[in-house]
């Protein structure tokens, strides 16, 4: 039984974006399927606060998709989904940042917190209808880091997070968001991984090969250079893969003329969030960061972020 004298008032959740830089294996051979490789960053994120109401009471940003999420949440954990979040800031939608399953936590996570009950994101991801091919977000959420998941079997299960390191705290992630479009996502996500042809079999190998004989081995030695050129070969095997459904290489058009600035200049890891359209360069240092920045300034709908790695999950604070 819920002892309200000993339950939270009120609850406040942040959670962190994440980048996906490529499957690892869309062969599938080996019997498991997708496989991923991304970052959690402490920008952007999603913030909120939940407190009990009478009713379902939902403000700021994203109003229906978070009303759907208390709803379903509500169910799973067999309580009334009375209760009325403010949502302080978004991850902007469909840009490759995996706001769905962010925002998707951290409204079960709130909900969950309020009535003293335990929370596992994996027990949430076929509620909330998260992880169907990635377990970066879900891992994202609960521990942050560098993170590699081992892909879907047959059964169905979220996949397991298969390595995790962390971040190091000086190298920045420069962010490239073109605010005039956003990713493939929904119905025409599905066509794509429907209508693609089969991954050929070498180039899925070649990939596994990066990650754990070149990125993970320059993560773990800080060794900006051969993690990033590593992180740039997935992006080219991957990319040029989806390019028939998402235009090219790169969805943004305006995102790739940055991206060939940012290759001219010397920088080995950059690319294309997921379906993007949001594009990254990965440099050494904060500094390095505002210079690329500063080079990379042009009119237009482009906006440019510098980020760090997050090496935390999500916070879930109550008051």
């Amino acid at each position: 039984m819920e002892t309200p004298e000993a339950l939270p008032a009120r609850v406040a959740v942040r959670a962190p974006a994440r980048l996906h830089f490529g499957f690892l294996d869309l062969h599938g051979g080996l019997g498991r399927r997708f496989g991923s490789i991304g970052l959690a960053l402490d920008t952007p994120a999603v913030a909120l606060t939940a407190e009990r109401a009478p009713g379902t009471i939902v403000t700021g940003p994203e109003v229906e998709r978070v009303r759907g999420y208390v709803l379903a949440a509500a169910k799973h954990l067999d309580l009334p989904p009375d209760v009325a979040i403010r949502i302080e800031s978004a991850i902007p939608a469909h840009a490759g940042f995996g706001s769905g399953t962010q925002l998707a936590l951290a409204v079960a996570a709130a909900l969950a917190a309020l009535h003293g009950r335990p929370f596992a994101p994996a027990d949430f991801a076929d509620v909330l209808d998260r992880g169907n091919r990635s377990g970066v977000g879900l891992a994202a959420f609960t521990q942050g880091g560098l993170i590699v998941d081992g892909g879907r079997d047959a059964g169905g299960a979220p996949p397991p997070v298969i390595a995790r390191l962390p971040y190091p705290d000086a190298w920045r992630v420069v962010l490239i968001l073109d605010e005039a479009m956003t990713g493939v996502h929904g119905s025409r996500e599905v066509e794509a991984f429907r209508d693609l042809p089969r991954f050929p079999e070498g180039e899925a190998a070649e990939i596994c090969r990066i990650v754990l004989m070149q990125i993970l081995p320059a993560l773990a030695t800080a060794e900006p250079q051969g993690f990033g050129a590593g992180i740039s070969t997935i992006q080219r095997l991957v990319g040029d893969h989806f390019a028939p459904h998402q235009g090219g290489r790169f969805a943004s058009p305006r995102v790739a003329e940055v991206l060939a600035a940012v290759a001219a200049q010397g920088v080995a890891g950059y690319g294309q969030s997921s379906w993007g359209p949001t594009g990254f360069a990965l440099v050494a240092s904060e500094a390095e960061a505002r210079a690329l920045v500063a080079s990379l300034q042009r009119p237009g709908p482009l906006r440019f972020l510098v980020a760090r790695g997050r090496n935390t999950g999500a916070d879930v604070s109550s008051a």
